[in-house]
């Protein structure tokens, strides 16, 4: 059985910093490709970042570009999301999803999804 586990959300000051991880188990984690999408509320779900099967190619969002970075350890079955100079505009339920090997921005070519965890900036 796949699961995507997602942990360190919380509540964050405006400018602080957050990391994210998504921890899989029940799949070959070092021939997936995994993204964070995000979700506010009363907005539709939005692409933050993926990364390939291998590390290798990463893409972010514009809106994130430069404050988030998305890593990836295949020893240890993870993914992570490093969130930097947090903005009031960042609020969401942040989810990790997996598919194979290859990076895509179109969550409905994702196959695995994790459950979520929530991001709370203050001002």
């Amino acid at each position: 059985q796949v699961q995507l586990v997602e942990s360190g959300g919380g509540v964050v000051q405006a400018g602080g910093s957050l990391r994210l991880s998504c921890a899989a188990s029940g799949l070959t984690f070092s021939s997936y490709a995994i993204a964070w999408f995000r979700q506010a509320p009363g907005k539709e779900r939005e692409f933050v970042a993926t990364i390939s099967w291998n590390g290798g190619s990463t893409v972010h969002a514009d809106s994130v570009k430069g404050r988030f970075t998305i890593s990836k350890d295949n020893a240890k079955n993870t993914v992570y999301l490093q969130m930097n100079n947090l903005k009031p505009e960042d609020p969401a339920v942040y989810y990790c999803a997996g598919r194979r090997t290859f990076i895509a921005t179109e969550e409905t070519l994702y196959t695995y999804w994790g459950q979520g965890t929530q991001v709370t900036v203050s001002s």
